[in-house]
């Protein structure tokens, strides 16, 4: 039968062998991720050539006095306004249906590159003028088209409005009400 083993001993490194053991790890570490390190080298380089790198090192270097200046910046009224309009921004931005809006952006791009093109000419335009440009097929066409769009841009849309109402006001909420009084009663 085999002898219980009474005494352990551990194996101590030296200072040397934990320098070795430590440099083997890190050896096999740069080697897993060789492409991602020549990447980053790449990226530092072409910092340091425009000067990202120095202009950092000088905001670090200066911090507080960074950090100061931006603290007094946001505190302003301004930059509150600022934060809250770009945040509402965003919330209209998802809104947009982007496939409807298409066709009219490259109509007011068309109409722009037009406008361009006529330059400041002085040609008075009359009565008797405008009314014979209502024969002309794109003038009709994009009145046509103005005339929907204003159409569309009176149309009743405060039920859909979340922004300009208070909360207990805004239509989503009442359904949501509604709703939770229907799940108490069953």
């Amino acid at each position: 039968m085999a002898k219980a083993i009474k005494k352990i001993e551990r194996i101590i490194l030296s200072e040397e062998d934990k320098r070795k053991k430590d440099l083997l790890e890190v050896e096999a570490a740069l080697l897993d991720n060789k492409e991602a390190i020549l990447e980053s080298l790449q990226i530092m380089k072409h910092m340091q050539e425009r000067g990202v790198l120095s202009l950092l090192s000088g905001l670090f270097g200066q911090g507080d006095k960074v950090m100061d200046i931006l603290v007094k910046a946001a505190d302003k009224p301004e930059a509150t306004n600022m934060l809250k309009n770009l945040l509402l921004m965003g919330g209209l931005l998802g809104t947009l249906n982007v496939r409807q809006l298409e066709p009219f952006i490259l109509k007011l791009n068309s109409g722009i590159a037009r406008v361009s093109e006529h330059k400041d000419q002085d040609e008075k335009v009359g009565y008797f003028d405008l009314v014979r440009s209502l024969k002309d097929p794109e003038i009709n066409n994009a009145l046509s088209f103005l005339l929907t769009f204003l159409r569309g841009m009176g149309q009743e849309t405060e039920h859909l409005e979340r922004n300009t109402k208070l909360p207990e006001d805004q239509e989503f909420q009442k359904i949501y009400r509604q709703k939770e009084g229907m799940h108490e009663r069953d």
